[in-house]
Protein backbone atom coordinates (compact mmCIF):
# COMPACT_ATOMS: atom_id res chain seq x y z
CA UNK A 1 0.00 0.00 0.00
CA UNK A 2 1.39 3.73 -0.67
CA UNK A 3 0.84 7.16 0.06
CA UNK A 4 -1.37 9.04 -2.65
CA UNK A 5 -2.74 12.36 -3.25
CA UNK A 6 -6.08 13.23 -5.58
CA UNK A 7 -6.45 16.19 -7.06
CA UNK A 8 -9.90 16.84 -8.43
CA UNK A 9 -12.95 15.35 -7.39
CA UNK A 10 -15.55 15.41 -9.50
CA UNK A 11 -17.91 12.86 -10.49
CA UNK A 12 -15.02 10.94 -12.19
CA UNK A 13 -12.22 11.95 -9.37
CA UNK A 14 -14.18 11.33 -6.50
CA UNK A 15 -15.28 7.69 -6.85
CA UNK A 16 -11.71 7.21 -8.27
CA UNK A 17 -9.73 8.45 -5.36
CA UNK A 18 -12.38 6.73 -3.26
CA UNK A 19 -11.37 3.35 -5.08
CA UNK A 20 -7.93 3.90 -3.93
CA UNK A 21 -8.38 4.90 -0.03
CA UNK A 22 -10.80 1.56 -0.02
CA UNK A 23 -8.09 -0.68 -1.11
CA UNK A 24 -6.01 0.35 1.84
CA UNK A 25 -3.89 3.58 0.28
CA UNK A 26 -3.41 6.19 2.36
CA UNK A 27 -5.25 9.31 0.26
CA UNK A 28 -4.94 12.95 0.85
CA UNK A 29 -6.93 14.94 -1.64
CA UNK A 30 -7.49 18.68 -2.55
CA UNK A 31 -10.08 19.93 -4.67
CA UNK A 32 -10.62 23.06 -5.45
CA UNK A 33 -13.77 23.67 -3.43
CA UNK A 34 -12.21 22.66 0.24
CA UNK A 35 -15.28 21.46 1.83
CA UNK A 36 -15.92 19.09 -1.06
CA UNK A 37 -12.46 17.90 -0.35
CA UNK A 38 -13.27 17.92 3.15
CA UNK A 39 -16.86 15.75 2.84
CA UNK A 40 -15.02 13.29 0.59
CA UNK A 41 -11.99 12.75 3.54
CA UNK A 42 -15.56 12.57 5.78
CA UNK A 43 -17.21 9.78 3.71
CA UNK A 44 -13.75 7.70 2.92
CA UNK A 45 -12.03 8.54 5.62
CA UNK A 46 -8.72 9.66 4.16
CA UNK A 47 -7.53 13.29 4.67
CA UNK A 48 -8.12 16.65 3.11
CA UNK A 49 -5.25 19.46 1.75
CA UNK A 50 -5.75 22.83 0.96
CA UNK A 51 -3.21 23.06 -1.73
CA UNK A 52 -1.86 20.83 -4.01
CA UNK A 53 1.17 21.04 -2.98
CA UNK A 54 0.26 19.98 0.65
CA UNK A 55 -1.41 17.36 -0.66
CA UNK A 56 1.26 15.89 -2.62
CA UNK A 57 3.24 16.30 0.37
CA UNK A 58 5.38 13.00 0.94
CA UNK A 59 2.86 11.11 -1.82
CA UNK A 60 4.69 8.65 -3.65
CA UNK A 61 2.60 9.51 -6.31
CA UNK A 62 -0.03 11.74 -7.27
CA UNK A 63 -3.04 11.42 -9.28
CA UNK A 64 -4.92 13.91 -10.74
CA UNK A 65 -8.61 14.25 -12.73
CA UNK A 66 -8.88 18.07 -13.50
CA UNK A 67 -11.07 19.68 -16.18
CA UNK A 68 -8.56 21.38 -19.04
CA UNK A 69 -5.41 22.86 -19.82
CA UNK A 70 -5.31 25.63 -17.56
CA UNK A 71 -6.84 23.83 -14.53
CA UNK A 72 -3.79 20.90 -15.04
CA UNK A 73 -1.27 23.65 -14.64
CA UNK A 74 -2.70 25.44 -11.49
CA UNK A 75 -2.41 22.19 -9.64
CA UNK A 76 0.80 21.21 -10.83
CA UNK A 77 2.85 24.69 -11.28
CA UNK A 78 3.46 27.48 -9.16
CA UNK A 79 4.38 28.06 -5.56
CA UNK A 80 1.18 25.87 -4.14
CA UNK A 81 1.44 23.25 -6.85
CA UNK A 82 1.74 19.98 -6.86
CA UNK A 83 5.44 19.66 -8.05
CA UNK A 84 6.73 21.85 -5.21
CA UNK A 85 5.15 19.52 -2.81
CA UNK A 86 7.10 16.43 -4.43
CA UNK A 87 9.73 14.48 -3.41
CA UNK A 88 12.13 13.53 -6.26
CA UNK A 89 11.94 10.14 -7.93
CA UNK A 90 7.91 10.42 -7.40
CA UNK A 91 5.22 10.14 -10.02
CA UNK A 92 2.57 12.71 -11.17
CA UNK A 93 -0.04 10.59 -13.31
CA UNK A 94 -2.52 12.49 -15.07
CA UNK A 95 -6.31 11.33 -15.87
CA UNK A 96 -7.17 14.72 -17.72
CA UNK A 97 -7.99 14.83 -20.97
CA UNK A 98 -5.92 17.58 -22.24
CA UNK A 99 -3.60 18.93 -25.03
CA UNK A 100 -0.53 17.07 -25.98
CA UNK A 101 1.04 20.17 -25.87
CA UNK A 102 0.57 20.79 -21.72
CA UNK A 103 1.53 16.90 -21.68
CA UNK A 104 4.39 17.61 -23.19
CA UNK A 105 5.11 20.80 -21.40
CA UNK A 106 4.08 19.43 -18.26
CA UNK A 107 6.74 16.10 -18.40
CA UNK A 108 9.81 18.52 -19.28
CA UNK A 109 8.71 20.63 -16.24
CA UNK A 110 8.49 17.41 -14.20
CA UNK A 111 11.72 16.27 -15.32
CA UNK A 112 13.53 19.11 -14.57
CA UNK A 113 12.41 18.33 -10.57
CA UNK A 114 13.60 14.93 -10.80
CA UNK A 115 10.58 13.52 -10.55
CA UNK A 116 8.07 11.67 -13.16
CA UNK A 117 5.25 12.28 -15.71
CA UNK A 118 2.45 10.05 -17.15
CA UNK A 119 -0.76 10.85 -18.96
CA UNK A 120 -2.96 8.36 -18.50
CA UNK A 121 -6.42 9.90 -19.79
CA UNK A 122 -9.53 7.91 -19.14
CA UNK A 123 -12.72 6.73 -20.86
CA UNK A 124 -15.53 4.76 -19.53
CA UNK A 125 -17.41 7.86 -17.85
CA UNK A 126 -18.93 8.25 -14.71
CA UNK A 127 -20.54 4.75 -14.20
CA UNK A 128 -17.07 3.40 -15.51
CA UNK A 129 -15.20 5.61 -12.06
CA UNK A 130 -17.83 4.63 -9.79
CA UNK A 131 -17.70 0.42 -11.11
CA UNK A 132 -13.62 0.53 -11.20
CA UNK A 133 -14.07 -0.71 -14.32
CA UNK A 134 -12.26 2.10 -16.84
CA UNK A 135 -9.94 2.11 -19.67
CA UNK A 136 -6.78 4.03 -18.59
CA UNK A 137 -4.60 4.68 -22.52
CA UNK A 138 -1.18 6.36 -20.74
CA UNK A 139 2.36 7.50 -22.32
CA UNK A 140 5.78 8.27 -20.46
CA UNK A 141 8.46 6.54 -19.42
CA UNK A 142 8.26 2.87 -19.00
CA UNK A 143 9.73 2.89 -15.30
CA UNK A 144 7.21 5.20 -14.09
CA UNK A 145 4.24 3.70 -15.88
CA UNK A 146 5.17 0.35 -14.47
CA UNK A 147 5.50 1.63 -10.92
CA UNK A 148 1.87 3.63 -11.12
CA UNK A 149 0.39 0.45 -12.69
CA UNK A 150 -0.36 -1.18 -9.69
CA UNK A 151 -2.02 1.82 -8.61
CA UNK A 152 -4.10 2.15 -11.60
CA UNK A 153 -5.38 -1.26 -11.69
CA UNK A 154 -7.85 -0.69 -8.62
CA UNK A 155 -10.17 1.68 -10.67
CA UNK A 156 -9.71 0.33 -13.99
CA UNK A 157 -10.18 -2.77 -16.38
CA UNK A 158 -7.37 -2.04 -18.68
CA UNK A 159 -4.83 -0.07 -18.24
CA UNK A 160 -1.82 0.07 -21.00
CA UNK A 161 0.74 2.36 -21.96
CA UNK A 162 0.85 3.32 -25.86
CA UNK A 163 4.01 5.10 -26.17
CA UNK A 164 6.35 7.57 -24.61
CA UNK A 165 5.02 10.97 -23.25
CA UNK A 166 1.92 12.58 -25.13
CA UNK A 167 0.83 8.69 -26.60
CA UNK A 168 -2.01 8.41 -23.58
CA UNK A 169 -3.73 12.00 -25.06
CA UNK A 170 -3.31 11.37 -28.36
CA UNK A 171 -5.25 7.61 -28.10
CA UNK A 172 -7.94 9.40 -26.07
CA UNK A 173 -7.89 11.79 -29.19
CA UNK A 174 -8.62 8.58 -31.16
CA UNK A 175 -11.45 7.67 -28.66
CA UNK A 176 -13.31 10.98 -28.84
CA UNK A 177 -13.56 10.36 -32.24
CA UNK A 178 -14.42 6.85 -32.53
CA UNK A 179 -17.29 8.04 -30.05
CA UNK A 180 -18.41 11.55 -31.67
CA UNK A 181 -19.41 9.27 -34.91
CA UNK A 182 -20.83 6.72 -33.33
CA UNK A 183 -23.23 8.36 -31.07
CA UNK A 184 -24.80 10.77 -34.10
CA UNK A 185 -25.42 7.39 -35.76
CA UNK A 186 -26.91 5.72 -32.98
CA UNK A 187 -28.89 8.81 -32.98
CA UNK A 188 -29.72 8.77 -36.43
CA UNK A 189 -31.02 5.03 -36.15
CA UNK A 190 -33.12 5.81 -33.28
CA UNK A 191 -34.69 8.98 -34.60
CA UNK A 192 -35.47 7.04 -37.71
CA UNK A 193 -37.13 3.97 -35.96
CA UNK A 194 -39.14 6.63 -33.82
CA UNK A 195 -40.28 8.66 -37.26
CA UNK A 196 -41.22 4.76 -39.40
CA UNK A 197 -43.48 4.06 -35.90
CA UNK A 198 -41.39 1.61 -34.97
CA UNK A 199 -40.60 0.72 -31.65
CA UNK A 200 -36.94 1.53 -30.60
CA UNK A 201 -36.32 -1.26 -27.84
CA UNK A 202 -37.54 -3.64 -30.04
CA UNK A 203 -35.25 -2.47 -33.02
CA UNK A 204 -31.98 -1.97 -30.91
CA UNK A 205 -33.00 -5.64 -28.90
CA UNK A 206 -32.61 -7.12 -33.10
CA UNK A 207 -29.79 -4.70 -34.54
CA UNK A 208 -27.24 -4.73 -31.41
CA UNK A 209 -27.11 -8.36 -31.78
CA UNK A 210 -25.42 -7.89 -34.91
CA UNK A 211 -22.76 -5.52 -36.87
CA UNK A 212 -24.57 -2.36 -35.12
CA UNK A 213 -23.62 -3.07 -31.92
CA UNK A 214 -21.35 -1.40 -29.87
CA UNK A 215 -21.63 -0.18 -26.25
CA UNK A 216 -23.03 3.28 -26.34
CA UNK A 217 -25.99 0.98 -28.20
CA UNK A 218 -25.93 -1.11 -25.29
CA UNK A 219 -25.87 1.73 -22.69
CA UNK A 220 -27.67 4.76 -24.04
CA UNK A 221 -30.52 3.59 -26.28
CA UNK A 222 -33.10 3.32 -23.64
CA UNK A 223 -32.33 6.87 -22.57
CA UNK A 224 -32.09 8.17 -25.10
CA UNK A 225 -35.37 6.83 -25.73
CA UNK A 226 -37.08 8.30 -22.65
CA UNK A 227 -35.24 12.02 -23.04
CA UNK A 228 -32.95 11.35 -19.85
CA UNK A 229 -29.55 13.15 -20.22
CA UNK A 230 -28.93 13.90 -16.84
CA UNK A 231 -25.84 11.61 -16.24
CA UNK A 232 -22.47 10.71 -17.97
CA UNK A 233 -20.25 13.04 -20.18
CA UNK A 234 -21.15 16.16 -20.84
CA UNK A 235 -21.52 18.16 -24.04
CA UNK A 236 -19.25 20.82 -22.81
CA UNK A 237 -16.58 18.68 -22.05
CA UNK A 238 -17.04 16.85 -24.95
CA UNK A 239 -16.90 19.86 -27.34
CA UNK A 240 -13.56 21.14 -25.82
CA UNK A 241 -12.09 16.97 -26.40
CA UNK A 242 -13.36 17.54 -30.05
CA UNK A 243 -11.81 20.80 -29.89
CA UNK A 244 -8.36 19.32 -28.84
CA UNK A 245 -9.16 16.56 -31.28
CA UNK A 246 -9.27 19.04 -33.98
CA UNK A 247 -6.61 21.42 -33.15
CA UNK A 248 -4.21 18.00 -33.51
CA UNK A 249 -5.20 17.11 -36.55
CA UNK A 250 -4.60 20.23 -37.77
CA UNK A 251 -0.83 19.50 -37.26
CA UNK A 252 -0.40 15.62 -37.97
CA UNK A 253 -2.56 16.34 -40.99
CA UNK A 254 -5.41 13.94 -39.99
CA UNK A 255 -8.93 14.48 -41.87
CA UNK A 256 -11.84 14.80 -39.26
CA UNK A 257 -14.90 15.38 -41.64
CA UNK A 258 -17.07 13.24 -39.59
CA UNK A 259 -15.64 14.63 -36.06
CA UNK A 260 -15.90 18.51 -37.53
CA UNK A 261 -19.42 18.00 -38.39
CA UNK A 262 -20.16 16.10 -34.86
CA UNK A 263 -18.56 19.03 -33.41
CA UNK A 264 -20.98 21.75 -34.82
CA UNK A 265 -23.97 19.20 -33.71
CA UNK A 266 -22.94 19.51 -29.87
CA UNK A 267 -22.86 23.36 -30.60
CA UNK A 268 -25.59 23.16 -31.55
CA UNK A 269 -27.08 21.92 -28.26
CA UNK A 270 -25.29 24.18 -26.61
CA UNK A 271 -27.27 26.54 -28.31
CA UNK A 272 -30.57 24.82 -27.13
CA UNK A 273 -28.94 25.28 -23.63
CA UNK A 274 -27.95 22.01 -23.73
CA UNK A 275 -24.86 21.89 -22.68
CA UNK A 276 -24.52 20.06 -19.38
CA UNK A 277 -26.70 17.42 -20.99
CA UNK A 278 -25.09 13.45 -21.51
CA UNK A 279 -23.32 13.63 -25.12
CA UNK A 280 -25.86 11.02 -26.28
CA UNK A 281 -28.50 14.02 -26.76
CA UNK A 282 -27.68 14.11 -30.02
CA UNK A 283 -31.04 12.77 -30.88
CA UNK A 284 -32.74 15.95 -29.53
CA UNK A 285 -30.94 18.19 -31.85
CA UNK A 286 -32.85 15.73 -34.68
CA UNK A 287 -35.78 15.33 -33.28
CA UNK A 288 -36.51 19.21 -33.09
CA UNK A 289 -35.17 19.97 -36.65
CA UNK A 290 -38.76 17.51 -36.97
Amino acid sequence: MAKLAFLGLGVMGAPMAGHLQKAGHEVTVYNRTFAKAEAWAQTYGGAAAKTPKDAAKGAEFVMACVGNDDDLRSVCLGDDGAFAGMDEGTVFVDHTTVSAQVTSELYAAADAAQISFVDAPISGGQAGAENAVLSIMCGGDQGAFDRAQPVMDVYSKICRRIGDSGAGQLTKMCNQIAIAGLVQGLSEALHFAQKAGLDGRDVVEVISQGAAGSWQMANRHETMLDDHFEHGFAVDWMRKDLGICLSAAEQNGASLPVTALVDQFYKDLQKMGGGRWDTSSLIKRLQASG
